[in-house]
């Protein structure tokens, strides 16, 4: 499940991409495939060796082209252990919202991205996260949990002030703010109940095989209910 647009982030074949909190690996795997060279960088270590297998393995099974790469490193967004202009694509999916000192990890990416680079920042969209907080308390009073809900504006200024400027947005996962609800509903934790259940095999299918009676409501619903906001991002000078 992609929550970046790669025609947005123009990501092309040979270029160097960081996925900043790259979690489970899906937007690494994705740039892999598009034949770039791609860091995966997150704090928990498990994740990582994780992801660093699946790697290994679509390298093996002949799933990426020969100038594409993955490595795996284990950092934090406070400090990230590259030298200035590193990368000519920055992905932070679904990582600032964790994280007390949000600035100070804007201008780590601000400084690691090159002058002419693009990057794409996904967060929890406002409205349905502050549904979520609202029908529970446990949803984001966990450890490493959600510090804060952004308002686009917030971001965007936030962004401005490492030296960013946005030049799009959209919002995504229409049919996973419903979820979400449903969840903090019965219980965050609640997996089993019927219900959450079904939704989840609706979820799953919208995954795998993207049929259109998936898809028209996830569009029809993103603009409105999307649970994440999606922006694109270059160097404002």
């Amino acid at each position: 499940m992609l929550t970046v647009e790669f025609d947005r982030l123009g990501l092309a074949p040979e270029e160097r991409v960081l996925d900043m909190g790259c979690g489970a690996g899906r937007h690494a795997f994705e740039c892999l495939r598009r034949g770039a060279r791609v860091v995966a960088l997150d704090a928990d270590e498990v994740e990582l060796k994780a992801v660093a297998a699946v790697m290994a393995a679509m390298a093996e099974a002949g799933e990426v082209h020969d100038e594409a790469a993955g490595l795996a490193v284990r950092g934090t967004a406070l400090d990230l252990p590259f030298a200035d202009d590193s990368f000519d694509r920055i992905i932070a999916a679904e990582v600032l919202e964790h994280i007390p000192d949000d600035e100070v990890a804007m201008g780590e990416l601000a400084r690691v991205l090159r002058r002419d680079g693009r990057m794409a920042i996904t967060v929890p969209r406002y409205g349905p996260e502050f549904v979520n907080w609202m029908l529970s308390s446990d949803y984001h009073e966990i450890p490493g949990g959600h510090v804060r809900i952004y308002r686009r504006g917030q971001l965007e200024e936030r962004l401005g002030r490492a030296g960013l400027r946005v030049t799009g947005h959209h919002h995504t996962h229409g049919l996973h703010s419903p979820y979400w609800w449903l969840k903090c509903l019965v219980g965050v934790g609640n997996d089993q109940h019927r219900l959450v259940k079904a939704y989840h095999g609706v979820l799953v299918h919208d995954i795998m095989h993207r049929s259109a009676w998936t898809q028209v409501p996830e569009r029809a619903l993103a603009p409105f209910i999307g649970k994440s906001l999606v922006v694109y991002v270059e160097h404002a000078s």
